[in-house]
């Protein structure tokens, strides 16, 4: 019965014009998000080890560290350390930590695992990087992690930015 062509087939019919209708994507894939502000943001997946939910009362908060930081959170059997992304960039809205869970964006660098944690998930999209463009009218504390943006809406006055997961996490802010 397997070696019968019409096992694999409807009809015994040839059905390879169903699937070359299929497209392939194009650009590289990336998880895109909002940080409090309502700034779009999005970082390669490449570089992203997990997207989770945590508890707010899951974060530890730990005292005399970086006000950026959240605190530490659990992760898999691993401390990491959770920061406020949106604060990091230089944001003047706080990220709502009274709600039920925060998503958190695990990335990793060499051994070191940060978690990112932001306002809203808008989820993957491959977007086309030979479109990004260098950034415009970008705040010097956000300029150094920005890898370039893609200009979003026909008014061309919203923007996409690309992090630099690398650079976030080597950051000497995370000292201060």
């Amino acid at each position: 019965m397997v070696g019968k062509l019409d096992f694999f087939t409807s009809s015994g019919q040839d059905q390879t014009s169903e699937f070359q209708t299929l497209e392939s994507p194009e650009g590289e894939l990336h998880l895109r998000f909002y940080v409090p502000s309502e700034n779009e943001f999005a970082l390669p997946a490449a570089g992203i080890r997990e997207v989770l939910s945590a508890p707010p009362d899951r974060i530890t908060s730990i005292p005399n560290v970086s006000p950026l930081l959240l605190g530490t959170f659990n992760w898999r059997g691993r401390v990491i350390w959770v920061a406020d992304l949106g604060q990091f960039l230089g944001d003047v809205a706080f990220l709502n930590t009274e709600r039920p869970e925060i998503p958190v964006i695990t990335v990793e660098d060499q051994d070191t695992i940060l978690g990112l944690a932001v306002d809203r998930i808008v989820g993957m999209d491959w977007l086309d990087i030979e479109q990004v463009q260098m950034p415009v009218n970008i705040p010097d504390n956000m300029a150094p992690f920005v890898r370039g943006e893609w200009v979003r809406g026909e008014g061309k006055d919203q923007y996409l930015r690309l992090l630099d997961q690398v650079a976030i996490i080597r950051s000497a802010r995370w000292a201060a």
